[in-house]
């Protein structure tokens, strides 16, 4: 849960640029190699219907998506490594125009070709001035799913016009967030369920290794406003991107400061998002 120091490989001007425009082949076979599979990995047997994901992206391009963002799993087993998960978020030009102040709708698809994932689709915001990816649960943008049979690019386009279809939604949420107004107790309490949902207590007791008020701060200026949907992001940024200084005590009883670490599995990082999300839309319901 915790490491002594944290690693990016990019700056953050590099990741904004990023956020901000599509990226091209070239980067994204830096980024996620395993999207140019050129076939399913050895283990698949003759049923799986391969299609590379870099495929599918050529046709969802023709039809308006653009990528924004991607990585992909990371493996022990060298055999499977340009075979991995990976996640990469699309936006649709036709939803450029909702992009809001910071904060844009996206389109998050996950797959993979060593057979941990299907294709997989849900709804997602990606707000600028952080970086921040969020992902939204099934009760806001239903996700859509394609297994590796039949005519997966026709099925994946579809699924990604349902998604689509449910952004709307989407940014519904994030307007309803925007214009309540959280007390300084109700950010607390907001801040320590969603550490909660990232951190376990210390055994035998309620102690987290990170206090609400670390999770709740504000990295920048423009992110100290009280109001729900800024609270979620910048709680959002500190449960994800790590870097808290958190207090620890080992089994000798001897007492620990460690920063906390970036949530970059991507599985984690789809759970603990859209956990975040279904947090925040609790409150929401909480304070309307």
């Amino acid at each position: 849960m915790f490491v002594s120091s944290l690693a990016h490989d990019f700056t953050p001007g590099a990741m904004l640029r990023r956020a901000q425009q599509p990226l091209s082949e070239d980067v994204l076979r830096k980024l996620a190699p395993s999207v140019f599979a050129e076939s399913a990995h050895d283990s698949r047997s003759a049923r799986y219907a391969y299609v590379a994901t870099m495929e599918i992206l050529r046709g969802l391009s023709r039809e308006g998506f653009e990528v924004y963002s991607a990585k992909q799993s990371t493996t022990r087993n060298a055999d499977k490594q340009g075979h991995t998960k990976h996640m990469l978020r699309l936006r649709h030009r036709s939803m450029q125009a909702l992009a809001v102040g910071d904060s844009a709708p996206e389109i998050v698809l996950i797959n993979s070709h060593d057979g941990s994932s299907s294709y997989q689709m849900m709804g997602g915001m990606y707000r600028l001035a952080c970086n921040n990816g969020l992902m939204v649960p099934d009760g806001v943008c239903q996700t859509v799913k394609v297994q590796h049979s039949g005519k997966i690019l026709d099925k994946v386009t579809e699924g990604a016009f349902e998604v689509l279809d449910g952004l709307t939604r989407v940014i519904e949420s994030r307007d309803e967030m925007r214009a309540l107004t959280l007390n300084e107790g109700e950010q607390r309490a907001f801040a320590r369920a969603a550490a909660l949902l990232r951190f376990e207590p210390a055994e035998g007791t309620d102690a987290l290794p990170v206090t609400p008020e670390q999770v709740n701060r504000a990295r920048r200026v423009e992110d100290r406003a009280g109001d729900l949907w800024t609270t979620f992001n910048r709680v959002q940024e500190n449960i994800v991107r790590g870097g808290l200084r958190g207090a620890t005590v080992d089994a000798n009883g001897r007492r620990q400061v460690r920063r906390t670490r970036e949530v970059n599995g991507i599985d984690q990082d789809v759970k603990l998002n859209r956990a975040l999300w279904t947090l925040a839309e609790e409150m929401r319901n909480l304070k309307a």
